[in-house]
């Protein structure tokens, strides 16, 4: 019997299989000679040369186009070839749908350079190229890697609801869900499928802080929503979140695990993904000639040193004191009190301490309601991860337990108390210090990547004026 193989289980195997006869199945990447066709089936990066025989018949030639995917059965030999090492030569072909040379010219199949906005218009084909097959690997590496990280540390995995009444944040615009006709004034909620307004969540973390008050670690994976119209190339309406819960930590502990998990991704993805890094290295090294940072060098920066740690405070007087030595211009005056912004916060990354930077300690005033007051009453327990050209990659905060301060930062954010009782009352059946962090998936994605733009991190981008496929 014919053993069928992936295309990346054949060429691991190399010298093993010399001789024998496999069979695998593909695309066409492209037809050289009329003898040569280069084959890949998604399982990797590398390709696999298949010699076409000569006993095959003239029709079969005729069909042969690139995009036309095929069942190769043949006979494993060395290549004389320097580009690979195995090569099979075919004993017999099945075509099992070619692709009319017309329609093919105007897609992005055809083998020529795409702009990244020509191969967004025909997302449901992207998968085919090689740098989206490759970010596409990656992706499912990174997930799979963070449920790893979780389950050797002894967390939970649980599902929070999708639809909610309330926004965690306390701010932003939200996805409304009905049933009703919106044509009718005045619209009576009561009647509505759940009987309130409800929304789709932003985000899972004010229900896994109730699990953690009884599973001690928990973590969330899963989509969430914003509809703040932000059309750039760092913002998603549908994206995925990843927010783990952790009881009896402080913010210290919240910090050194948010470090330990990001280093834990990279070296994971670095051992598993190295010949779709070292592609898209290469690619970006081709397309990106002034840019002398490139991907690998960023992923081993993150694993050499320790994140520098600094306080908001701190932060802010550095970035007065560069503005005055330097003569820097900063597009927004910096302030203490402010939230600060994409250039300041590049600028302590990639200018001054040229390492990732942990912020903490952050204004009240900025943050949520549910992060931890300090003693000094005007900081709140609160920490931004920064990463060099994406920003921010995680935020989170020691959670708010004493339940009279709680409330009191419930009504000074004017923050509707009653929607949040069952979150109030976790404040008073045996509360603990505890705390957690969100990471925007997608943008970890990006940043591993090294795409300029999120929308081509994600399978089927979901962005202002845009919901295709």
């Amino acid at each position: 019997m014919i053993k069928k193989y992936s295309i990346k289980e054949l060429l691991n195997k190399g010298k093993d299989v010399i001789n024998k006869k496999v069979l695998v199945e593909g695309w066409i990447r492209s037809f050289r000679y009329s003898i040569f066709i280069i084959l890949n089936d998604g399982s990797t990066i590398k390709n696999l040369q298949i010699i076409l025989s000569k006993k095959l018949e003239k029709k079969i030639y005729k069909k042969i186009t690139i995009g036309t995917s095929i069942q190769v059965i043949g006979t494993v030999i060395k290549s004389i070839g320097k580009k690979q090492y195995i090569e099979l030569l075919s004993s017999d072909i099945t075509i099992y749908e070619s692709v009319n040379s017309s329609i093919l010219q105007k897609s992005i199949l055809q083998p020529k350079k795409h702009s990244f906005e020509k191969i967004r218009e025909q997302a449901h084909l992207r998968f085919r190229t090689n740098i989206f097959s490759c970010v596409m690997r990656i992706r499912h590496h990174i997930a799979f890697c963070i449920h790893k990280y979780f389950h050797i540390n002894d967390f939970f995995y649980i599902h929070t609801p999708i639809i909610t009444t309330l926004n965690c944040e306390g701010s932003g615009k939200m996805f409304q869900i009905t049933t009703m006709d919106f044509k009718k004034n005045p619209i009576d909620f009561t009647k509505d499928f759940f009987k309130c307004k409800t929304y789709l969540s932003v985000s899972g973390q004010l229900e896994a802080e109730t699990a953690a008050l009884g599973l001690g670690k928990v973590y969330t994976f899963g989509p969430v929503f914003r509809a703040e119209n932000s059309n750039t190339s760092r913002h998603l309406s549908e994206f995925w979140m990843i927010e783990p819960e952790i009881a009896f930590y402080n913010l210290e502990e919240n910090i050194n695990l948010a470090e330990d998990f990001l280093k834990f991704i990279i070296k994971y993805i670095l051992n598993k993904n190295i010949e779709d890094l070292f592609f898209l290295n290469e690619y970006f090294k081709k397309w990106n000639k002034n840019d002398k940072k490139y991907l690998l060098d960023k992923l081993y920066l993150i694993l050499k040193f320790p994140f520098k740690r600094i306080s908001y405070t701190e932060a802010i007087k550095i970035l007065l004191k560069e503005e005055k030595n330097k003569n820097i211009k900063f597009f927004h005056p910096i302030i203490w009190g402010m939230d600060l912004q994409s250039e300041h916060e590049q600028y302590l990354v990639n200018k001054y301490f040229k390492i990732p930077v942990i912020i903490f300690d952050y204004p009240s005033c900025i943050k949520a309601f549910y992060m931890r007051i300090n003693n000094d009453g005007k900081t709140v327990r609160a920490m931004d991860i920064l990463f060099p050209e994406i920003g921010e990659i995680i935020g989170g905060s020691q959670r708010e337990e004493r339940y009279e301060i709680l409330l009191q930062r419930i009504k000074d954010t004017n923050t509707d108390k009653n929607k949040l009782w069952w979150y109030l009352d976790t404040r008073r059946f045996g509360s603990v210090p505890h705390s957690g962090f969100g990471l925007g998936f997608d943008r970890l994605v990006q940043f591993i990547t090294g795409m300029n733009n999120i929308r081509d991190v994600i399978p089927f981008p979901r962005t202002p004026n845009n919901a295709e496929f």
